[in-house]
């Protein structure tokens, strides 16, 4: 069940999100607007317009089986601690092996393998503690034989 407190339907309502822009971290507002979107950084404000925009938020299990659609870049949903980490740079996993351990709010995590392929980059050590949206593991996609 959703409940929002003091909001109506077809009030505008703002959202906060950290985003990456080459390599720097930035926390902008977002507002749905006619058109587009306007997004607010610091004290400046844009508007950005989508070219395809879906409808609405992603349904868990609907994603897309064709391997070429996924990321292999693998970033926290949410701010935690590495417990532990189960491949090297160079390892070869499978869609859906388990990377490592995350613990956030006394729960434990297991990241996932979106993709198949092998590990390119590892950007964390057992014991560290990571924002939201940092960038974890990068996966090298395997190549398709046809």
């Amino acid at each position: 069940m959703r409940v929002r407190v003091g909001v109506h339907r077809g009030e505008v309502v703002a959202v906060k999100r950290k985003v990456s822009v080459d390599g720097e971290i930035f926390e902008v507002e977002l507002e749905k607007v006619e058109d587009g979107w306007k997004v607010s950084v610091a004290d400046s404000q844009f508007e950005v317009q989508v070219e395809q925009e879906r409808e609405g938020p992603p349904k868990r299990g609907s994603q897309t089986r064709s391997s070429s659609a996924k990321s292999g870049t693998i970033s926290s949903p949410i701010p935690g601690k590495v417990v532990s980490i189960h491949i090297s740079v160079g390892d070869e996993v499978e869609e859906g092996s388990v990377l490592m351990i995350l613990e956030a709010m006394k729960m434990q995590n297991e990241v996932q393998a979106p993709i198949s392929g092998t590990i390119a980059e590892l950007n964390c050590q057992t014991g560290d503690n990571i924002e939201a949206n940092s960038p974890l593991v990068v996966i090298t996609p395997e190549e398709e034989s046809e």
